[in-house]
């Protein structure tokens, strides 16, 4: 591999002009597809094989004019001071509105009257009118919103609180101004990191060509293929971190081999030849991470998997190819390692001037007699004292990690409501009414629906069913059965006493298909939960059971990657291991900030409550991948250093002192892009951004550099032990760059023999 893709860098720095063509190209027509493409509203849910869709499923076909998966909303009604909605001029009004509400849109399938439907506090200062739709949300026009937005506003006239809570009125996602600190702050450590401003220009004008390119696909592709919203977010957050981390390895070997003396073209080659291995690996195991999402079986976390899978493969592609054209552009504003462009003081070596200081000669002999050592960088001597006191820093390490993650042992997990939005939007504001004036079941009601095909007499069974509910802990209210026109299928609306993500409104989910077992065998009905409610509570069932299988797949086939390319059995376990100390802490920070609270202000959390359902397996997706970068990009030299023929202590502190000062600088573009997430306004997008960040930083700084050279410190030649069958059985792929090495490499044979007298 690394033949390739040192013949694949040299070509790309020769026929840049070329290269660029394409990739401009590329990114133009994605951009025109994007343009021209009409614009994705936010997913909709989809659940395969769960009792909620079934449910939705038998509706769909019995009682088709119930809408039962279209968008609703839910306009809610408070008078003002010393008033109730039941007094005439606020009676008229709400009337009025409803009127309006049922006229404003052909998609429009009901507007209820609150008056006749009964639901008007009993303190009478509050009502809600419910509004079905024909459509999902994914298919609401804009102008069925601007007719809701437009009457609602209208209403707010007469003096009342009008707020409006539901799916119709989906609050879009945005990230403000912290988005665009994350890519300042990558854009400032990029420039301290290289010491030019062409270096670190080369990552991040790369990482946005390649996100650019990514997210505008998404974008083209959205209405045909319903990706939402939060799809182009995630596939912007990863493909923008990575993006910039593979660039940034590539330029940092190719300053490295030009620090060795190499020619600017020979250079540019043998950086992606070596690097650009790492890169490949490294890509692979977050393709695999992302795309094993599909384990799931919930087509929207899948299509998340899949859209962001594709913006690291162009990530990938782009490193391999653009950034040895840009480099051919640079020319020699870009330095070798050592030296600092002239904006940053420095000046250019004088003709003929060896390799730049704390670099080694190209032939790996030592520096002339005479010259002054290579002063040791902070890398260099952070390896030296973790080889010194391996069993110190392991054991603080797997504390500290292990502490960080004993709040995982107290995660709830749920998904979002209206009730986790930011208390400014009008769906919070809807949720905390309803919560107020009625009790905070009525913001998730459940719909029970009972199959009475082949039952003799349907509508006794039907009430039997209400009653038995009726009798259920945690139920406040119960509706009559509605029966549809061919009196096969009944329709019940259960409001519990709790919120809508309480553990306590599970319990009854549980409790209601615990007594349906018993109906089914019985009368031989049917009996089915479903709703908004009911449905999250399937989700995260969903998630939770394929966890484990997700982990197994994932992270199997990622430790067989890793074996060919490292060549060892111990260094990818210990690899994997790492990984899971650093994901059970990430997740432990996350239950302690949007579950408990903690620090909760610092990052804008304005509502704790569970843990999104989909968290855990989203983290030990996309955190491995991005763990295993910072593995492979770390120990492939260090590996490298040991094929060479360097002792395992000796090619542990080699690779920290090519690769610690990268690979920090990588981790914290990383946490910075992640955490400029954190300022979105959904909270899902928040949830992911901290957890990511944090995940990085106790991975790449802890497990990295940290318990991995201590483990390998410990292990020594063990570390990279390969049994004899499996190593002729594995190809080999070359990671460390074996092949490039030529004779002027090996350095001089007959160097090291002493002359004699004869």
């Amino acid at each position: 591999m690394a033949t390739f893709l040192y013949k694949l860098g040299r070509l790309a720095f020769r026929r840049r002009h070329f290269v660029a063509l394409i990739w401009v190209a590329l990114l133009t027509l994605a951009g025109v597809g994007a343009a021209s493409a009409p614009t994705a509203a936010s997913s909709s849910f989809s659940i395969p094989g769960t009792e909620a869709q079934k449910a939705f499923d038998l509706l769909d076909e019995r009682v088709p004019e119930a809408s039962a998966d279209g968008a609703s909303a839910r306009v809610v009604f408070k008078a003002p001071a010393g008033e109730k909605v039941t007094d005439p001029a606020n009676k008229a009004e709400i009337q009025k509105t409803v009127s309006k509400l049922k006229s404003g849109s052909d998609q429009v399938a009901s507007a209820a009257d609150p008056f006749a439907a009964k639901v008007v506090s009993k303190d009478g200062t509050t009502a809600y009118a419910s509004v079905t739709y024909k459509v999902t949300s994914m298919e609401l026009t804009d102008g069925s919103r601007d007719a809701l937005e437009k009457t609602t506003d209208e209403a707010r006239d007469s003096g009342m609180t009008v707020e409006v809570g539901g799916d119709a009125l989906q609050a879009m996602p945005h990230t403000g101004a912290t988005e665009i600190i994350g890519i300042a702050v990558a854009a400032v450590v990029l420039v301290i990191t290289f010491g030019s401003l062409v270096s670190a220009g080369l990552p991040l004008l790369t990482a946005l060509i390649g996100v650019g390119i990514g997210v505008s696909s998404i974008a083209a592709l959205a209405s045909a293929l319903d990706l939402g919203t939060t799809t182009s977010t995630l596939a912007m957050m990863i493909g923008l971190a990575v993006g910039i981390d593979y660039a940034l390895f590539i330029v940092s070997r190719y300053r490295a081999e030009l620090a060795e003396g190499r020619e600017r073209e020979d250079a540019a080659g043998r950086a992606v030849g070596t690097a650009g291995s790492a890169v490949v690996f490294a890509g692979l195991t977050v393709v695999i991470a992302l795309v094993g999402l599909a384990v799931v079986n919930i087509p929207m976390l899948t299509k998340m998997g899949f859209a962001a899978a594709g913006t690291v493969a162009i990530a990938v592609l782009i490193a391999l190819t653009m950034i040895p054209a840009l480099l051919g552009y640079a020319g020699r504003k870009v330095t070798p390692t050592g030296e600092k462009g002239r904006l940053f003081g420095g000046r250019k070596k004088a003709a003929g001037a060896g390799p730049a200081e704390g670099n080694a000669p190209a032939n790996g002999s030592a520096p002339a007699k005479g010259s002054a050592p290579a002063k040791e960088n902070l890398g260099t001597r952070w390896a030296r004292f973790v080889v010194r006191r391996p069993v110190a820093v392991l054991l603080l390490g797997v504390l500290g990690l292990g502490a960080a993650a004993l709040p995982v042992s107290q995660l709830e997990l749920g998904l979002p409501d209206d009730g986790a939005q930011p208390t400014s939007t009008t769906q919070r504001k809807a949720y905390d009414l309803i919560a107020d004036g009625f009790g905070p079941g009525y913001n998730g009601p459940l719909m029970v629906v009972t199959d009475l095909k082949g039952v003799d007499d349907a509508k006794g069974e039907a009430a039997a069913v209400q009653k038995k509910i009726a009798g259920l802990d945690d139920v406040l209210t119960v509706s009559p059965p509605q029966l549809n026109k061919a009196g096969d299928t009944a329709m019940i609306s259960v409001v519990p006493s709790s919120k809508p993500s309480g553990t306590e409104t599970e319990d009854l989910v549980h409790a209601i298909r615990g007594e349906a077992k018993d109906v089914k065998a019985d009368s031989g009905a049917e009996v089915m939960v479903t709703g908004t409610t009911a449905m999250n509570i399937d989700v995260s069932e969903k998630l939770n059971d394929a966890l484990i299988p997700y982990l197994a797949l994932v992270v199997g086939l990622a430790f067989l990657l890793l074996i060919v390319v490292f060549r060892s059995v111990l260094v990818p376990l210990k690899a994997a291991l790492g990984f899971l100390l650093s994901v059970l802490a990430a997740l432990g920070a996350v239950v302690a900030v949007f579950q408990w609270g903690w620090l909760g202000s610092l990052f804008g959390v304005e509502q704790t409550g569970p843990i999104m359902s989909m968290m855990p397996i989203f983290m030990v997706g996309v955190v491995f991948g991005l763990a295993m970068d910072y593995e492979v990009f770390l120990v492939t030299r260090m590996r490298e250093a040991y094929v060479h023929g360097e002792s395992p202590h000796e090619a542990i502190v080699t690779g920290f002192k090519h690769g610690a000062r990268v690979v920090s600088a990588a981790a914290v573009i990383m946490i910075a892009v992640f955490a400029g997430f954190i300022g979105s306004s959904e909270q899902m997008v928040k949830m992911i951004g901290f957890g990511l960040a944090i995940a990085v930083f106790f991975d790449a700084f802890i497990v990295r550099m940290a318990l991995v050279p201590a483990v390998l410190a410990l292990l020594g030649r063990k570390a990279w032990w390969l049994p004899r069958w499996l190593d002729r059985s594995l190809p080999n792929v070359d990671v460390e760059g074996e092949g490039l090495r030529t004779p002027a490499d090996q350095g001089d044979p007959d160097e090291k023999r002493e002359l004699v007298r004869v």
